[in-house]
């Protein structure tokens, strides 16, 4: 293993994390609190992760680790070793788009898409603990997820399309 090339590391600090991303296993060494967010964009150009607030509010950053949704703007790098990570590139393959993407581009769940793949990670969450949730349990679930552009009617919308589908 060799050190982080982007990633900068303080001497004597850095730690070796290990994670199972997206199916793939990855090593890497870093500074023990460098956000999770940084290392998916900056270190495995895994940019569908998206950086907006920076603080845990907005949602946009939002992945899974080991199967619970969270901000990973608020998750340091020491503490996702052994990690199982899923992020919205995990979803799909170049075959096949994840039903609840498909959903949203059908019922028009996006503008700008900035703080889509927040809100695809969030619903994937939703339906892996709640397979035919209403629509309060579906506001509920995406209350950690903030968009400006759709008013929140096309996001409804497509979750309950893949309630219905499935």
């Amino acid at each position: 293993m060799g050190t982080s090339e982007g990633i900068r590391t303080k001497e004597n600090s850095a730690i070796s994390i290990s994670v199972t991303i997206n199916g793939e296993y990855k090593q890497l060494v870093v500074d023990p609190t460098i956000r999770l967010v940084d290392i998916l964009r900056d270190e495995w150009n895994l940019t569908g992760t998206k950086i907006s607030c920076g603080i845990g509010r907005c949602g946009a950053c939002s992945v899974m680790i080991n199967g619970a949704l969270v901000n990973s703007c608020l998750v340091m790098a020491y503490q996702v070793d052994e990690a199982i990570i899923t992020t919205i590139e995990g979803l799909s393959t170049e075959e096949d788009i994840d039903p609840i993407q498909q959903a949203f581009l059908e019922e028009g769940g996006y503008q700008c898409g900035y703080c889509t793949p927040g809100m695809v990670m969030a619903v994937k969450a939703l339906l892996q603990e709640t397979s035919n949730p209403t629509e309060t349990q579906i506001k509920t679930a995406l209350s950690g997820n903030l968009c400006r552009c759709t008013g929140y009617g096309g996001i409804i919308r497509a979750v309950q399309r893949v309630v219905a589908q499935t």
